[in-house]
């Protein structure tokens, strides 16, 4: 099916009920509509028509229920391009203001959908299409973050010392770039059962991220791997020729760039590991049962444990304040960063991604250092509170952080204080931003971001399900 007639068909066969829920919804909260339009719409699923219908009807909170209309659609609303290539379903998905995909971001902004795959065939395939889409974009270049549609295509960084090509938007390695993939074809799988779309390059696309995982041990040097950038932007620079400072291989994965693009201090980044270590096992277990392949099974079990153990060993120290807490970075030497940045992964959302259980005494006691003023970037002010990072700057508190704190806690006062801080917080937009001035929320980044957005609306509906008198 071509794109065209997939995405009318799939507009058109809700477009009536879609239209006069949209302008029923407006007039019976008497907010504007800032939604895109029906027409303009990239994708629309019923079972997520149906899930806003839902939440609007028992949901009093008007104002939440129209951030929930706003929010959650907005990926399928705006960022998503589907085909069918070679037969295969295919789907590009931007993350918003940047006309470009990312590994991360792109699996983060389909999640929430996943439950409702479902009630809709149609949003399967859109799924199923990311998938493809990531297998590709991963056998292109395991080392790049964000790609193009069109492999042709060269952009503002294609002067980037590293080994650029036509069709990569940035080639930051960052662990969590192959870590979101095999999350979204592990759950998929899980959702639907359906093994078709793990073909032999989805096996190759693996076995890749299993090569360039060991090839950032650094075991036996600096590996393949190196990049710098001409530029004033301290965050964007990597030292040492492009390849960081000096590791001691204790069996932990380099990442070059944390999952906010910036170039990590020591590059032992804690929080990926960890979620290195879930996304290996899943990929193991899915080579065991879905490829019948025991031998590659095994070896990702086997990196899986040696990592694994490495974080027992290295990731913990002990604060004078708090205790024994996660690092958020480390070199091996003994050296290591005690902070925590707002993306996902963070140590703060840790439990979000399955890396470790929310019970966790070590997980609680680094809870409590990431949400304090021992933080350095735990921002404090007039209308909010929380953490940001410095790919933006100082005193700029991230929606992200917000939600990774609401969905990691079992704190019914906590979670109902980020609800709230986010609905005073968009600055009558409607939306959810990449930042904004923990003083002044009319002061952000970035008004289309679809990954803010999606999560907070996953957010929201987790709490419907859950403890919705947390929304009233």
């Amino acid at each position: 099916m071509k794109r065209r007639t997939f995405i009318k068909s799939a507009a058109l066969s809700g477009g009536g009920m879609l239209l006069g829920h949209q302008l029923a919804f407006a007039a019976a909260l008497d907010y504007p509509v800032v939604r895109t339009a029906v027409e303009k719409r990239k994708f629309a699923s019923k079972a997520v028509e149906n899930a806003i219908a839902e939440f609007t009807a028992n949901v009093k909170n008007k104002e939440l229920a129209w951030l929930f209309n706003n929010c959650f659609p907005n990926t399928l609303d705006t960022t998503v391009a589907y085909s069918v290539h070679n037969g295969k379903p295919d789907t590009y998905v931007i993350t918003g203001d940047i006309d470009a995909m990312w590994l991360r971001d792109s699996t983060a902004q389909v999640w929430p959908y996943l439950p409702f795959m479902k009630h809709d065939q149609q949003l399967r395939q859109l799924i199923e299409g990311v998938v493809n889409r990531q297998v590709k974009c991963i056998l292109k270049d395991p080392y790049a973050n964000a790609f193009y549609d069109d492999d042709t295509k060269t952009g503002e960084w294609k002067n980037d010392l590293t080994d650029m090509k036509p069709g990569l938007h940035e080639r930051k390695w960052e662990i969590d770039s192959l870590c979101y993939p095999i999350r979204l074809a592990y759950h998929y799988w899980k959702e639907t059962g359906n093994t078709q779309v793990f073909d032999a390059n989805w096996h190759d696309a693996v076995k890749t991220i299993l090569k360039t995982f060991k090839e950032q041990q650094r075991k036996t040097g600096d590996g393949p791997y190196h990049f710098q950038r001409k530029t004033a932007w301290a965050t964007d620079g990597v030292p040492m020729a492009g390849y960081g400072y000096p590791v001691n291989p204790v069996g932990l994965i380099c990442s070059t760039f944390r999952p906010s693009d910036d170039a990590t201090i020591f590059s032992f980044l804690i929080p990926s590991n960890f979620f290195a270590v879930v996304s290996l096992r899943q990929a193991a277990e899915m080579m065991q049962a879905v490829m019948n392949d025991a031998s590659t099974a095994k070896e990702l079990h086997a990196l899986a444990g040696e990592v694994e153990q490495a974080l027992k060993k290295h990731a913990i120290v002990t604060h004078p304040q708090f205790g024994k807490i996660y690092a958020y970075e480390i070199n091996g030497f003994g050296s290591y960063n005690l902070m925590d940045d707002a993306n996902i992964p963070s140590l703060l959302a840790m439990p979000y991604l399955e890396s470790v259980p929310v019970t966790d005494p070590v997980y609680q006691n680094t809870r409590r250092f990431v949400l304090s003023g021992y933080n350095p970037f735990y921002y404090k002010g007039t209308a909010a509170e929380g953490i940001g990072g410095p790919h933006i700057g100082k005193d700029m508190v991230w929606p992200l952080s917000l939600i990774a704190r609401g969905l990691t806690s079992t704190d019914d006062r906590e979670i109902r204080h980020c609800i709230q801080t986010l609905q005073k917080t968009h600055a009558g937009t409607g939306f959810m931003h990449e930042s904004f001035h923990k003083d002044n929320p009319k002061k952000f980044t970035r008004s289309w971001f679809a990954w803010a957005n999606t999560i907070f609306g996953e957010f929201l509906w987790k709490t419907y399900k859950s403890k919705p008198q947390l929304l009233s």
